[in-house]
């Protein structure tokens, strides 16, 4: 154990390494976007974003791709943090696609699997250049092997070949035309660690 009164827990240390990538990401890119479902994740992802830049303004807008089942007491959360903070939100909604006969409902009813098509048209249409999403490499085995930095390709795909190394937490951003990164701050978080976190800032949730 240190005892050091200059060592940081492991939380802080977590959250310490999200601050730099968020300040990383905006030194390097153009038109960043945080992913913003309301769900635990993204909250806590947007409340590490806002420690980042304090007392300054968040330099990111946020991206909620509407699913049109999400319980109203998210929405109502949403829309208080985007009016608490002035932030810009953008809305691709899953049910403007249904209504115009370019996605179809499933038969299990999920809509989930029908977001990527509404996001990635977003991420072109505003030329997002990278996307904060939430995921964690303890979610899934795919997550594992995902970098901090994940390059996407102009449909939004990811190559695990076209991996970057990330040694010394130095992060390469480089992209062509149409393609864009997505980054994950919370990558090297796990479940317990984002509750712990949620209990120790005391993260209002909907």
């Amino acid at each position: 154990m240190n005892d050091s009164p200059y060592a940081l827990s492991h939380l802080d240390a977590l959250e310490s390494e999200a601050v730099h990538i968020f300040r990383e990401v905006a030194g390097e890119f153009e038109r960043p976007v945080i992913l913003f479902s309301g769900g635990k994740d993204s909250i806590v992802m947007l409340h590490l974003a806002l420690k980042a830049f304090a007392p300054a303004p968040l330099p990111f807008a946020l991206l909620h791709v509407d699913t049109g089942h999400n319980f109203p007491e998210v929405l109502d959360h949403r829309d208080r943090v985007v009016a608490a903070h002035t932030l810009t939100l953008h809305v691709a909604r899953v049910q403007d696609y249904i209504d115009r006969g370019v996605l179809r409902e499933r038969p299990d009813g999920t809509r989930n699997p029908l977001q990527t098509l509404p996001l990635t048209e977003k991420i072109r249409s505003e030329r997002f250049d990278a996307v904060f999403g939430g995921g964690r490499r303890d979610e899934e085995k795919a997550r594992a092997k995902e970098r901090v930095f994940s390059l996407r390709d102009e449909f939004s795909q990811w190559d695990p070949r076209r991996q970057r190394p990330e040694l010394w937490n130095l992060y390469n951003g480089r992209h062509a035309h149409g393609e864009h990164v997505r980054v994950f701050p919370l990558s090297n978080w796990t479940e317990l660690d984002v509750w712990q976190y949620i209990a120790r800032e005391n993260i209002e949730l909907p």
